[in-house]
């Protein structure tokens, strides 16, 4: 079963199709969430990213509202998962499949969160992981972000092979694998460090998917990363996710470079816009 999305979620939590269109309307008019609303979405897309969007997990939490009883709901969820591996991978594929998957979590905690095989086991290449990451991709137990080399139409023909990012298909389950501390200083607003970052990641690469989108980033040096290139309405448009709300050199460098009609910059915050550069709160990403 397909996980759930934000607006889903909503649903779920009792939340009418009217509230959406009133949320929409700012999506729309650029204009700020008043801060008590916007405080209040932003707080349950944290409970949206620990909780997930895996059905079962959802009734429950909706019921329930117990976060302990989630993650064993989520555990439960990720021993299906291992156990599908290890009936449906062929031989040896089995403990590659599954040492893949175990590293993603490890991987998208990393500054720069590019997959890179020597994670999985060392001295590892694509030559004996790139099928178990192509059977996972399969499966539809993670999402897979290939970077491009130009920004341009159509970005499939620009990717660059063996460059890419994976995610788990479900942030709630990621948050699982880091474990119930992990989650409970995600929703108490003290998580620190890289990982936080690959969570918010997470959370927009499965967005994007439910909207339809492939899955692009653009890194051209070192120096500049934009986690994500879509195609939407016949170009090409950047969006830089933040965990916090800090600057974004990457997306204005790009705005200079390619002068796009629309860019993002996903945020904890509020709404704001300036030219064609579009501040919004993650839990608008729904819109996009």
């Amino acid at each position: 079963s397909y996980p759930l999305d934000f607006e889903e979620f909503l649903n779920a939590y009792g939340y009418d199709s009217e509230t959406i269109e009133y949320l929409h309307g700012f999506y729309n008019s650029k204009e700020k969430v008043p801060s008590e609303l916007n405080d209040k979405f932003s707080q349950i897309f944290l409970e949206y990213l620990v909780v997930g969007g895996m059905p079962e997990v959802v009734v429950d939490f909706v019921e329930n509202k117990d976060f302990g009883q989630v993650q064993q709901i989520q555990e439960k969820i990720l021993a299906s998962y291992a156990d599908d591996i290890s009936q449906h991978a062929k031989g040896a594929e089995k403990v590659k499949v599954r040492k893949c998957y175990d590293s993603i979590p490890r991987q998208l905690a990393r500054e720069n969160r590019k997959f890179k095989y020597s994670e999985v086991e060392s001295k590892a290449t694509s030559r004996k992981f790139g099928d178990s990451v192509q059977w996972l991709h399969d499966a539809n137990m993670v999402y897979l972000c290939q970077n491009v080399s130009v920004p341009d139409l159509p970005v499939k023909a620009y990717e660059k092979e063996n460059e890419f990012k994976l995610y788990i298909n479900d942030t709630g389950l990621l948050m699982a694998l880091y474990g119930f501390e992990t989650k409970k200083a995600l929703l108490n607003g003290t998580l620190k460090g890289a990982a936080k970052g690959g969570i918010f990641e997470n959370f927009v690469a499965e967005a994007l998917i439910q909207n339809g989108y492939s899955l692009h980033y653009y890194k051209p040096d070192d120096n500049s990363e934009l986690e994500f290139v879509t195609e939407k309405d016949g170009e090409v448009v950047p969006i830089e996710v933040k965990a916090g709300n800090t600057a974004t050199k990457s997306l204005n460098r790009f705005i200079e470079e390619f002068k796009p009609e629309n860019a993002f910059k996903l945020i904890s915050g509020n709404i704001g816009q300036s030219d064609n550069k579009i501040t919004l709160p993650h839990y608008l990403t729904m819109f996009i």
